[in-house]
C-alpha cells in the first residue's frame, strides 16, 4: 500500500510541476501581457535617466532626415 501512495505522491507532485511549467509558458507566450511589461522597463528605464533615450532619439531624427535629404537630392 506504500508503494502506491508513493507512486500517488509522486504524480500529484509531476501534475503541479507540470501545471507550473505550462503557466509559465502561456505568460511567455501572452503578447499583450509581454508588451505591457516591456512597456512598464521602458518607461522605468526613461524614468531613472531619460539621456539614453533622448540621444537615441535624436540619433533617429538625424536618420531619418539624413534619408530624407538624400531622397530629395536623388530627385
Amino acid at each position: 500500500m506504500s508503494d502506491t501512495n508513493d507512486i500517488q505522491g509522486h504524480i500529484d507532485r509531476t501534475r503541479a510541476e507540470l501545471a507550473a511549467t505550462l503557466n509559465e509558458i502561456e505568460d511567455k507566450l501572452n503578447v499583450p501581457k509581454q508588451l505591457g511589461i516591456a512597456g512598464h522597463r521602458a518607461k522605468a528605464s526613461y524614468e531613472r535617466d531619460k539621456w539614453p533615450w533622448l540621444a537615441g532619439a535624436g540619433v533617429v531624427a538625424l536618420t531619418v532626415g539624413g534619408i530624407l535629404v538624400a531622397a530629395v537630392r536623388s530627385r
